[in-house]
């Protein structure tokens, strides 16, 4: 019942959209003046009976006053309302801030207020909640024009690194690329369903067990307002999400977990203007004294970055492009040192077809942090090939998590010690590992079936497809040369 009213409402919200793409509105555009509707309809609901919440938003700009006016007078209260807000502290200034009114028709701002208005957003469960939202951000996902899939992590995957990591309640959990939450909102799932938590762990579940950081300011916005619509943080309370470059600094605090899918490629998201106010696009040169090597490869900086945000005896999992696993350079002493200083017990090959980003060729990487050791932590690594003779697409063939299930048996959650070699999990000893060239963990041994054997070729669409991916891989690591030679 619940997911037919859930799909009923995101079909419902979502058509509306058609209309608005005609006056030039992005799906990215709709769903970022949903979220400053959906908050402000919701903050007026928790003022009213059962809830009689004193929240703390200037009378002026709350829900009713955008209800009871149209037209031009509509159209200006709004831009200033998103304006007012923006300046607000905690959760509401993160939610409007640098706010802007995309939707340039005040006859259909009206319309959606009213769509908005006719629902009784508080009052539907949690669940019903999250499911809208989330099915919004993967709609939003699948137009690629928007560029908006590399802020969104397929759910099933993070579902199983969850299912392998099985964080447990009272522990903290960090994501230093947060996007929309995929990773908090997964393992929030887990513990609750996992647990029979008692009202402190609920307590500490709710606000202070997930700190993230997002470095573009609308994709922060969606991920505070996703984890909100999830029962994470309080609409009164500072979110736990840092709109700010995460490899900045050491944030200084320490995490139980870090589960994380790091934005790929070079590139600075940061407009930097100089003294002429010329704005150009600039890759930073991070100094930090706590890292292995200094690079300009975002993916070797998180690695590192992680590697410090971690507990002594905390744990990460971390999806990474192939080019971590075989870069020379600094990439073979950040290896080598992590190795050395953590347990580097898992690496998951993964298939191509499965972001929404093409041409991705990508593993995740499980590593435990250890105290300082004379000897090397890492004894054995265990690779998982989920892609070797796998085939995925993003609209005929959507990988499931049923396809996962055999890794999560395999890495054996329950007691990863006590692991069986299979025809897709082998161990390499520590002694193997680094005897490579360049402590290369780019490992694989399965024969790809399709290879002189005319009979049993992929269908071609299949084919077209990995064609296309191998392209765009080649396009991506010709990019980053480019990038590089300009530093």
């Amino acid at each position: 019942m619940a997911n037919n009213h859930s799909a009923n409402i995101v079909a419902k919200v979502w058509n509306y959209c058609n209309i608005l793409r005609d006056d030039g509105v992005s799906y990215g555009d709709y769903l970022e003046q949903l979220t400053f509707l959906l908050f402000l309809k919701m903050a007026d609901e928790y003022t009213k009976p059962p809830y009689n919440r004193k929240i703390d938003m200037p009378a002026k700009y709350n829900w009713v006053n955008l209800t009871n006016k149209n037209g031009a007078e509509l159209e200006l209260h709004y831009i200033d309302t998103l304006k007012t807000l923006g300046t607000q502290k905690g959760m509401l200034g993160q939610i409007f801030f640098k706010a802007q009114n995309k939707i340039q028709d005040p006859a259909k701002l009206y319309k959606l207020i009213q769509l908005i208005n006719d629902e009784s957003w508080v009052g539907l469960d949690i669940d019903v909640k999250g499911e809208i939202y989330e099915g919004l951000l993967q709609k939003n996902a699948e137009d690629t024009k928007s560029g908006a899939g590399q802020y969104f992590t397929p759910r099933v995957l993070i579902r199983a690194i969850v299912e392998c990591i099985r964080p447990e309640p009272n522990k903290t959990i960090a994501d230093p690329a947060c996007g929309t939450g995929g990773f908090f909102l997964l393992s929030h799932d887990f513990l609750s369903k996992k647990n029979k938590l008692n009202r402190d762990e609920i307590n500490f579940l709710r606000y202070k067990t997930f700190q993230g950081w997002e470095i573009v300011h609308n994709t922060a916005r969606l991920c505070v307002m996703n984890l909100f619509l999830h029962n994470i943080g309080d609409i009164d309370k500072n979110p736990t999400i840092s709109q700010a470059d995460s490899l900045i600094a050491d944030p200084g605090d320490r995490f139980d977990y870090v589960m994380t899918n790091p934005p790929f490629g070079k590139k600075s998201s940061i407009t930097i203007t100089n003294e002429n106010g010329t704005q150009g696009k600039e890759t930073l040169t991070y100094n930090r004294q706590d890292f292995w090597a200094t690079t300009s490869n975002k993916q070797l900086n998180f690695i590192q970055h992680i590697r410090t945000m971690l507990k002594i005896d905390g744990k990460a999992a971390v999806v990474v492009p192939d080019n971590v696993l075989f870069e020379g350079g600094a990439g073979e002493t950040i290896r080598k040192k992590l190795l050395e200083s953590c347990d580097v017990h898992t690496l998951l090959r993964l298939p191509t077809g499965i972001f929404y980003a093409q041409g991705v060729k990508a593993n995740v990487i499980f590593f435990d942090n250890k105290p300082a050791s004379k000897t090397a932590w890492t004894k054995e690594l265990w690779i998982y090939d989920l892609r070797t003779n796998q085939h995925f697409t993003l609209k005929t063939q959507q990988m499931q998590y049923e396809d996962l299930t055999d890794f999560v048996k395999c890495y054996n959650p329950e007691n990863r010690f006590k692991r069986k070699e299979t025809e897709q999990f082998k161990k390499f000893t520590y002694e193997e590992l680094i005897a490579r060239d360049k402590t290369n963990l780019d490992i694989f041994w399965l024969k790809d079936e399709s290879l002189g054997d005319l009979d049993n070729l992929p269908e071609p669409d299949t084919i077209a497809l990995e064609i296309v991916d191998n392209i765009e891989t080649a396009l991506n690591s010709f990019k980053e040369i480019v990038w590089g030679l300009g530093e």
